[in-house]
């Protein structure tokens, strides 16, 4: 969907980019990966709220701190550049423009983040565009080790500080439904991120710290392929199951 730009909007948009992007050395990887993603590979994409003085340096194991910030390079804290004080994923969603923003228009990307260079790049996960499933970081590394053992393939695979992303081909709320009731025990920290969700995407800066590839996309390739997400969860599951590993609930 297009985003159409009224006054308050711009306005809005220049206050946070204001924030997110005048510190940032990043703006020129940001826009290429965002034009990639939304022109080679057609992801829908949209700009992350942002950190206020987005920091360039790596950050620390996340703690909740209650007020909206994480825990930064020496143990200085990164606030989110929305409003909410108390925000619950910092820097990492959307705010303006908002979801249903999200485009594959190289125009609206290139306007995005030359105006807002440090803004992360969010991918609007479901419908055509890969969905994700993701946990802890510790028993998250745990599992994709035990899936390489196994041979399963796997399709790129995101990770910060706090959690790993595994990217799976789009599903629907009743797959998804379907697949878990068929499950005796899920941990409760694995999340699904699809229709209606968002992931952030490498080389974007979060409150969570950098955004990295852990598996990258084959060089030079079309947009990449993704597994089936009952593939997925039912190898995590397996490999938790038989490997003793508790993910925490977070």
């Amino acid at each position: 969907m297009r985003e159409i730009l009224g006054r308050r909007r711009r306005l809005l948009s220049w206050r946070i980019g204001r924030k997110i992007g005048r510190k940032s050395d990043q703006s020129p990887a940001l826009l290429g990966a965002a034009l990639t993603f939304a022109t080679a590979w057609h992801w829908p994409v949209l700009p992350g709220v942002g950190i206020e003085g987005q920091v360039r340096q790596g950050f620390g194991t996340l703690a909740k701190s209650g007020r909206g910030d994480a825990p930064g390079p020496r143990g200085g804290a990164v606030r989110c550049a929305c409003p909410d004080p108390e925000c619950a994923f910092p820097g990492a969603h959307p705010l303006d423009p908002g979801l249903l923003a999200a485009t594959t228009d190289e125009r609206m990307v290139r306007w995005w983040w030359t105006n807002r260079p440090g803004a992360p790049v969010l991918l609007a996960t479901g419908g055509r565009a890969p969905c994700a499933v993701s946990l802890p970081a510790v028993p998250g590394a745990r599992a994709l080790s035990a899936l390489q053992e196994a041979g399963i393939r796997l399709g790129p695979v995101i990770a910060t500080p706090a959690r790993v992303f595994i990217l799976v081909a789009p599903y629907s709320m009743e797959q998804l439904g379907a697949l878990l009731y068929a499950k005796d025990w899920v941990p409760g920290s694995l999340r699904f991120h699809g229709e209606g969700g968002y992931v952030a995407l490498p080389p974007s800066e979060t409150g969570q710290g950098q955004v990295r590839w852990e598996q990258a996309p084959l060089p030079g390739s079309a947009a990449p392929w993704v597994p089936d997400v009952q593939a997925v969860v039912d190898a995590v599951v397996d490999a938790l199951t038989r490997t003793g590993v508790s993910a925490p609930e977070l």
